[in-house]
């Protein structure tokens, strides 16, 4: 009886143990790798946090992912906790930290886990949105991301799934009100050229902000990476529609763009692909989601070069070389990227907006007008999502080089409840697909 009475003194001299989580919400995919992870931040007074336990105690749905399914690493103070999940859906995870004393405390994580995908070794998941829409590799393996559906860049770590590590939003100093729609990107030297769709929106309304380019200079890069805004002009779509008035409304651009037309139509008008001509600093290509040349099925993909881009973002009207036709098997442009060998990139998929139901596939280029492109890789469509970005083009001469692209997965049920990722109500569950093809 003598001896007890110390130890249990002692005991109730510690306090109630304290955890905290560097997120309350986490996705992942079934069959995923490296998927995020949240760090569990434990202390207990009185106790060195090592003496402290971390785990599951409890799953709401264990069909999603079970206590079993949880991994804590850690020895101290922070631990590190990764879901494993085996099944699609959402489940509320109880963490428990159990200290000195058997004092305990818990957090609940709202986990939610969408499908196993093709080529699972080689996806990743950046979350934060779920709405990519161009991407530009800035280096030491991270990539500066726009999303179609608001006008901030995210900047992640490529290899990683989580969120992003910075973010920008200059829409205060575009003037913008709206989303900007931003669709598309192309990078020189320094200096990153990001455009709007320049289209109308999907109820055909016209909104001014989607015709805004804006640049940003690029300091630093990798996770060090910083933007700031640049110059910016927002008549590209009033210069492109004159233009093609001009040579007898051949595209039809002032019809597709004319109040109350939808853009994703065969005939519509919509941009989403931006890159350099070979060799050029101030020849940008204009990539054509819609419309196709000529207006039916089986039509050509529509580039046409804007030839002092340098100027245009310091306020001169637009000026236009000869445009560029380009047979992709009926499919139009949705990105295109080139390498600093000339070497270009295409994702080509369907002017349409029922993307998860039309094919995508992968072309090289060589940037030459007259020249055909050649088809690469058939890209999966089984998946949610469509294919929308490819970050940078590897040497397409060398075997086995890979080309990273990302996907917009806005409309999509990551989830199976029937709500579209981009109505998700928290910004952790939101993602697009980012995964790696062989190109060569």
């Amino acid at each position: 009886m003598g001896l007890a009475a110390p130890t249990h003194a002692h005991a109730a001299s510690y306090g109630t143990p304290v955890i905290t989580l560097s997120a309350t919400y986490l996705s992942g995919a079934v069959g995923a790798t490296g998927d995020p992870v949240v760090t569990a931040t434990v202390s207990q007074s009185g106790a060195d946090a090592s003496a402290l336990t971390v785990a599951a105690s409890a799953s709401s749905k264990s069909a999603v992912a079970g206590t079993g399914d949880v991994t804590v690493t850690g020895t101290g103070g922070a631990r590190r906790v990764a879901v494993a999940a085996h099944g699609s859906g959402y489940t509320d995870l109880t963490l428990k930290v159990t200290g000195l004393g058997g004092k305990t405390a818990s957090k609940t994580l709202h986990y939610a886990a969408s499908p196993a995908v093709q080529l699972a070794a080689d996806t990743r998941y950046f979350t934060g949105s779920s709405d990519a829409s161009a991407a530009v590799d800035v280096g030491g393996g991270y990539a500066v991301v726009a999303d179609d559906e608001s006008n901030t860049l995210r900047l992640y770590d490529r290899a990683a799934s989580g969120a992003p590590v910075r973010t920008w939003d200059f829409s205060s100093s575009l003037g913008v009100s709206k989303e900007i729609d931003i669709e598309a990107a192309a990078r020189v030297g320094n200096t990153i050229y990001w455009t709007g769709s320049l289209g109308n929106n999907k109820d055909g309304e016209i909104k001014a902000d989607r015709a805004t380019l804006f640049t940003t200079t690029v300091t630093g890069s990798g996770a060090s990476t910083q933007l700031a805004l640049g110059g910016k002009y927002k008549n590209l779509r009033a210069d492109l529609i004159a233009w093609d008035k001009a040579n007898g409304n051949h595209y039809g651009f002032a019809a597709g763009a004319a109040a109350g037309e939808v853009p994703k139509q065969i005939d519509g008008f919509n941009v989403e692909g931006l890159e350099f001509a070979p060799g050029s600093t101030t020849t940008a290509y204009i990539g054509f989601r819609a419309p196709l040349a000529p207006h039916v099925p089986g039509g050509k993909a529509l580039i046409v070069p804007v030839t002092n881009i340098d100027k245009v973002i310091t306020g001169t009207k637009a000026a236009f070389g000869a445009p560029i036709e380009l047979d992709l098997g009926g499919l139009s442009i949705r990105d295109i990227r080139k390498n600093a060998a000339d070497q270009y990139l295409i994702v080509a998929g369907s002017w349409a907006a029922d993307d998860n139901s039309d094919p995508y596939a992968l072309y090289s280029w060589d940037g030459v007008p007259g020249h055909a492109p050649v088809q690469r890789v058939q890209l999966p469509t089984t998946d949610a999502g469509g294919w929308e970005a490819v970050v940078d083009v590897p040497d397409l001469t060398v075997p086995g080089a890979r080309a990273q692209l990302v996907t917009d997965d806005g409309s999509a049920d990551l989830y199976g409840d029937g709500t579209e990722a981009k109505d998700l109500t928290h910004a952790e569950w939101k993602k697009s697909r980012a995964t790696w093809f062989t190109v060569s």
